[in-house]
């Protein structure tokens, strides 16, 4: 872990010193203050906008606490927007809030394309719109409508890491299960094109039902299409692979007293439910798509825009993140805990 240390703490010091953002300047913004305080008189708190899919799943929790920690910490006021995974809602919502005085936005698209105008109408008035994790756009259209940087992990990467861990376990034979998220949502297509990448090296293996099934991320639905699918087979199922922990976790108590009770089963995003998960064996692995620092560093980077007075050809177009698999045999569990813990926010 040390050599990530110091390249953030290398990255905060040329960002500082390259931006005209002294180095104490920005310590004392990471000094706990009380909201709206005035902890640094040379530098004026800022106001911003972010939305995600929705507070109900862990996921977007966390993330929405990220930024709230963050917020705090860097001297940022933040107005949040839930999503409720709605589509329909999330753009409503927004629609209403877009011409309020806002120094920059981070935006979680749950449908790709439903917040372009919002955007466009930011995008007008020269305020900087960060995407996060959901493209909002296609990518070669995010700098046309308004999206300076797209900060994300690789979703495709992130199944082929979980489905490969998942093959191995099975032998790379028998039956599984693939439980997607929405359709509509970027990360969930790629996440279903990465599992394909990886099944299609296994021909031993089949996909019941012929493929993924959509669950729009919500575990009541995930729970009944599993619970359908493992109707399905009357010999033991190898294993399962979800789009993310809380579709997992709600499914696979459907198990217990069943032939399938053995089954392997890997999923995404590897918070606090994820890792408990995995550490109890209820999960075989999760792989990590780092809420905390994908919301983190979507804050981070819009106050530096402002403060430093960034122009646009400034930023890279995306900021990849990592995204490790977590397992018992690869002894990160602790690790992921701390970065993850709701008092750090940091992946």
């Amino acid at each position: 872990m040390e050599q990530p240390f110091t390249s953030r703490r290398g990255f905060i010091k040329r960002a500082a010193a390259g931006g005209g953002l002294g180095l104490g300047a920005l310590l004392a913004g990471c000094a706990p203050q009380r909201r709206g305080a005035d902890h640094d008189a040379g530098r004026k708190r800022l106001r911003a906008a972010f939305s995600n899919g929705g507070l109900t799943t862990t996921w977007c929790k966390l993330g929405h606490d990220s930024v709230m920690l963050w917020g705090d910490l860097l001297g940022v006021d933040v107005h949040w927007v839930d999503g409720e995974l709605n589509p329909q809602r999330q753009r409503e919502k927004l629609d209403l809030i877009v011409d309020d005085d806002w120094d920059f936005c981070g935006f979680q698209a749950l449908q790709s394309g439903a917040l372009e105008e919002p955007v466009k109408r930011l995008r007008d008035r020269q305020i900087p719109v960060i995407g996060m994790d959901t493209l909002i756009v296609e990518e070669d259209r995010l700098r046309e409508v308004g999206v300076w940087v797209q900060i994300a992990a690789d979703h495709t990467k992130i199944a082929e890491t979980s489905t490969q861990y998942l093959m191995e376990r099975i032998g790379g034979r028998g039956k599984v299960i693939h439980i997607g998220g929405a359709s509509s949502h970027s990360g969930a297509r790629q996440r279903n094109a990465g599992f394909n990448n990886i099944a299609a090296k296994y021909p031993d293996v089949q996909v019941l039902g012929g493929g993924v099934r959509w669950c729009d991320w919500k575990t009541e639905k995930a729970r009944d299409s599993f619970e359908a699918l493992l109707q399905q087979s009357d010999e033991p199922i190898a294993g399962a692979f979800f789009h993310n922990d809380d579709m997992a976790l709600a499914s696979i108590r459907a198990l217990n007293g069943t032939p399938h009770e053995k089954m392997i089963v890997t999923a995404c995003d590897g918070q606090e439910v994820g890792l408990t998960a995995v550490g109890d064996g209820r999960l075989a692995a999760t792989t990590v798509n780092p809420t905390c620092m994908i919301h983190m560093m979507s804050l981070v980077v819009g106050q530096f825009i402002c403060r430093n007075k960034e122009q646009l050809d400034d930023l890279p177009t995306k900021i990849p993140l990592p995204c490790p698999l977590v397992s018992k045999e690869a002894g990160n569990i602790e690790a992921m805990f701390y970065l993850s813990d709701p008092k750090h926010c940091l992946m």
